[in-house]
């Protein structure tokens, strides 16, 4: 029996998250660059966004590149930003095909023209795909999205256009670049790293991790299908006890 025949369809997780780690071991371990790595990364992304909408997932979304990259060799950052666009033109037409549309969160003002505008391009293409929401984090950390948020609110509670009493979760999760998207029901980790590296963490208080040693190069269909049938082996309490769930 293979992963897929495990899954419960009727307890799909709304939304996955994933943290997309192990390009460049991968490709170390087979003596090639950083950049074949991150192409051979895109092929799995293919592989697991098809997967993920097949079986119903409403949301996926996938750290692409952090603030912190933009650190990295400027070579490596350059052959990831060409990667990206190459990516998002090839994508469009499968997406469109596939009725998913494609969001993006994060600081994109520090996106290169050419690559914000074919994003820009590809988000309004697919604007009303409605099968699955693919979700691109892109020169985005978690940190920033938090600072961002608490200069949003005090800017404008400064202006009096809003009470400090009234400041409360769901206040403040919408003024984070998620804001219309639902909290990651499972999150999903490669390469066998445990760690969130400052994804998502106001999103993640409740959610369902999963770590595993595969490197995202190798991480397809099988391997996000063995993610989902662990995830519905998990008792989800959001801090009640399991006799109130069961009641």
């Amino acid at each position: 029996m293979n992963s897929k025949e495990k899954i419960d369809f009727d307890r799909i997780p709304r939304h996955v998250a994933i943290i997309m780690d192990g390009n460049g071991r991968w490709a170390k371990e087979r003596g090639k660059s950083r950049a074949f790595g991150h192409s051979e990364g895109a092929v799995s992304l293919n592989d697991v966004t098809e997967a993920a909408a097949e079986i119903g997932v409403q949301y996926l979304t996938v750290y692409a590149f952090s603030t912190e990259n933009w650190n990295r060799p400027p070579e490596e950052v350059s052959a990831l930003m060409s990667l990206l666009v190459q990516s998002i033109e090839d994508k469009t037409k499968t997406l469109l095909d596939n009725n998913i549309r494609l969001l993006a969160i994060g600081d994109l003002s520090r996106l290169p023209q050419e690559a914000a505008e074919r994003l820009q391009r590809c988000i309004d293409e697919t604007a009303q795909g409605s099968r699955m929401s693919l979700v691109l984090a892109l020169s985005y950390s978690s940190q920033w999205e938090i600072l961002n948020a608490v200069k949003n609110i005090a800017r404008e509670a400064k202006e009096n256009k809003i009470s400090i009493e009234n400041i409360d979760e769901t206040l403040f999760s919408n003024y984070l670049t998620t804001k219309d998207i639902p909290n990651p029901d499972l999150l999903i980790r490669t390469s066998g790293e445990v760690r969130i590296s400052n994804f998502l963490l106001w999103q993640l208080a409740y959610s369902e991790l999963y770590f595993t040693e595969t490197l995202w190069p190798d991480f397809r269909k099988e391997e996000f299908y063995k993610a989902i049938a662990d995830y519905q082996n998990r008792e989800r309490r959001f801090g009640k006890t399991s006799e109130q769930i069961l009641n």
